[in-house]
This record gives structure tokens, sequence and C-alpha cells, in this order.
């Protein structure tokens, strides 16, 4: 056994970092599977309500959902073995330094030279961006088309599906490709201090993104319209003004094109706060309802005449929602992340991880062995550095982060008289049955 350990601590630098990378990814992968499958197990096994649930879910959501999962857990065991194999393949067989190479042919053909690194490194991550796109592809068609249909969440027409991920790419390219262009010029001219501007880098562009998303982004791709007056409005801004959550508009976004999934969310900085409200989540939404048969095609007809049982099953998912008081519920738990300071803490936190980062990658950059243990033996390049650092060589760091656990907050009641109890059942039909 000590020998053994010996003969690994003889081995050049480069090999032991990139046997310890590849062992670490595959630990983590087995010991995620494990924890998967024992939670299969308990969706095989448990096959009635549990008396917890007796007086809110009825058997037959209760099995839909139970199945749901089930088919979940099947697909997440497949596609997460397929992406382990595939960047194990990928390390094992030097396929980022051969992208690298590649990425400064293209350059080469434009007349560009090995001195455009800038533009080496931006047409690298189109490259590799279009890879990962293409090779996940096969798995969301799978789990949109197959999984999601069979359970009566999928909306989208294949035509949609490709649509948006044609448009989701060219969007993504928009943002990736100039932010990652101004830092590794800012890593490039900052000097020793460089990793304290390239943080602030990152957090204004972070930060930035933040506010601009709903308002800019996100309407590329969903219909967002102001929740009309009434009840339901009157009642989000009495909570959130007993909280002294400094709301401004309410929004409701057509997520029901896509899917019958239902979610909220809030976004926005200091006095102007936003709550988005899909539209899933609404047991009656009329005005938004009418929109969503005009532009899938299908015409409302009288009593239902003429309506395939597809189509009718379709519209009664769209319709399917919460009653008022439920949705507050929902909303409630949501607000209350920010009501106990949740939101301040996770960027606090975020900004510290990132600024962790970037000071290793300043201490780290200058070690050849961490550039040769990936196969780039005669160059260092600046992107190709960041990879390293961030995605493998801090990997164990970021792991621990991710398994932080989230704890369940704003309960003002007790679980027998909160609507968040009465909220489980059409919760739990749209989770698991549509």
């Amino acid at each position: 056994m000590w020998a053994s350990l010996d003969a690994v601590w003889e081995m050049p630098a480069e090999k032991r970092i990139f046997g310890a990378v590849l062992l670490f990814s595959w630990t983590v992968y087995l010991w995620e599977t494990f924890l998967a499958q024992r939670q299969r197990r308990i969706y095989k096994t448990t096959t009635r309500v549990p008396p917890e649930l007796g007086q809110i879910m009825d058997s037959e959501t209760f099995e839909k959902s139970r199945l749901y999962q089930l088919d979940k857990s099947t697909f997440s065991f497949w596609s997460g073995l397929y992406s382990e194999i595939e960047g194990t393949l990928i390390l094992l067989f030097g396929g980022i330094p051969y992208l690298w190479r590649l990425s400064g042919r293209f350059c080469g053909y434009a007349g560009f030279g090995t001195e455009y690194e800038i533009t080496q490194s931006l047409v690298f991550l189109l490259l590799a961006t279009l890879f990962s796109a293409l090779t996940g592809l096969p798995w969301s068609l799978y789990n949109t088309f197959v999984i999601e249909e069979k359970h009566g969440f999928n909306q989208q027409t294949l035509g949609f599906f490709m649509k948006d991920a044609v448009k989701k790419f060219i969007v993504t390219q928009c943002i990736l490709l100039p932010v990652s262009s101004l830092l590794l010029y800012i890593i490039k001219i900052g000097g020793d201090y460089f990793f304290i501007y390239a943080w602030l880098f990152t957090l204004v562009v972070s930060l930035v993104l933040v506010t601009i998303y709903a308002d800019y982004i996100a309407p590329l791709f969903d219909k967002f319209t102001p929740l009309p007056e009434g009840k339901l409005k009157q009642e989000i801004e009495v909570m959130a003004k007993s909280i002294d959550f400094p709301l401004t508009k309410v929004y409701v976004v057509e997520g029901s094109k896509r899917s019958s999934h239902s979610n909220a969310y809030f976004y926005g900085f200091f006095k102007n706060k936003r709550i988005v409200l899909f539209d899933t989540l609404l047991e009656e939404y009329s005005v938004l309802n009418k929109d969503i048969l005009e532009e899938s095609g299908m015409e409302p007809r009288k009593d239902g005449e003429g309506d395939s049982e597809e189509i009718k099953a379709k519209v009664k998912n769209k319709k399917q929602g919460c009653k008022n008081e439920e949705v507050l519920a929902v909303l409630g738990h949501e607000l209350g992340h920010w009501k106990l300071g949740h939101t301040v803490k996770n960027i606090i936190i975020s900004q510290m991880n990132s600024f962790l980062c970037f000071f290793l990658f300043a201490v780290l950059i200058g070690r050849k062995e961490l550039f040769a243990a990936f196969g780039f033996y005669n160059s260092q390049p600046t992107l190709i550095g960041l990879l390293i650092i961030f995605q493998f060589i801090f990997s164990p760091y970021n792991e621990c982060l991710r398994r932080h656990d989230k704890k369940e907050l704003f309960s003002s009641e007790s679980w027998e008289n909160s609507p968040l109890r009465r909220v489980w059942k059409p919760t739990a039909e749209q989770a698991g049955a549509g």
C-alpha cells in the first residue's frame, strides 16, 4: 500500500493533478448517483399516499406525481452518466487543447496570428458552447417531447422548441463573447492586482444582468403582462407593504406556452422590486388564456364543439393553478428570502467566492504544471487558465457551496392552518401530472 502511494507521489506533478481531477469528478458523480438511487427506491416502494398528505392529496394525484418522478430519475441517471463519460473522454483524449488549436486555425484563416489570444479565446468559447448545445440537444428533446409530453407538461411544438434553442444560443453569445473579451483584456492589462479589477468587473456585470434580465432579456422569449387590477393584485400589494417590500410592479409571464409547470419570483434592487407570476400558477387568468389560444392556433369554441380530447387536455392544463390565498402562500415563501436577508447574504457569499477564485487564479496562473496537466505544454492561454482554476482545481470548494442546504422559510402559521398546506394539492398536480 505504502509502495503504491510512493509511486503516485513519484509521478510528475501534472499527472497527479490530472488524476486527482478525474478521481474527484467520478467520486462526486458516484456519490450523487447513490443518493439518487436511494430516492428512486422510495419512489418505487411508496405506492400509497403518506398519512401526512392524506387530507390534501388524493391517490390519483399522488400516483401521477410518483410515476413522473420515476421517469425523471431514470432520465437523470442516463443523462448524468453520459455527461460524466463525455467529460472524462474529453480530458483523456485532449479535447480542450484540440479545440484550442482548432480555434487558432480558424483565426489563422481570418488573418489573425497567435498574438491575437483574445480573438482565439472568443472562437474557442463559440466552438465550445456550440459543441455543448449540439451534444445536449438530443437529451433536451427527449426530456421535453417524451417525458414532459407523457405526463402532460409539454406545450411546445418541435418548431417552437428549435426556434427557442437557436434564439437562446444567439442571445447567450451576444452576452458571453463581449463580456469574456473585456474580462480577458482586464486580466492582460491589470498588472499585479488584476484579480481585484477582474472581480469588480464580474460584480458589475452580474448586477447589470440581474437588473436588465426580466425587462430586456426574458421578454425575448416570453410574453410579460402586467397583472390586472383586482383582488389578487390588491392582496399582493398588502402583503408586500406588511413586510416593507418595495414593490413597484407585478407581472404575469406566459410560461404556459412552454410547460404547465409553475413558478414565481421577484427581481430588482433597492426601491424598485418587481414580482413575476407564471400564468400556470393562477387559477383564472382569462386574458392570458385567450392569448394562448390565439397564438397556438386553437380558436375558442362554444361548449367545446369540435375540440379534440388532446386540445381539451391542453387547455385544461393551462387553466390549472392556485387560488388567491395559495398564490400568496407561494409568493410569501419567495418574499421571505428577502425579508430574512437571504438575497443579500447569497450575493455576499457569491462575491466572496468569486473573489477567492480570482485570487487563487492569480496565485496559480504561473504554474506551468497546471496547464501541462490538461495538455498545454508550450502555452498558457489566460482563458484556459480560468477554465482550469475555476472548473477543475476549485471544484471541491464549489461542490461544498453547491451542497449548502436551503431551509424552509417565512412560515408564519402552523402547518395545519397554513395556506401552504392547501397549496400542496394544485402544485402537486402540476409537479406530477399536469
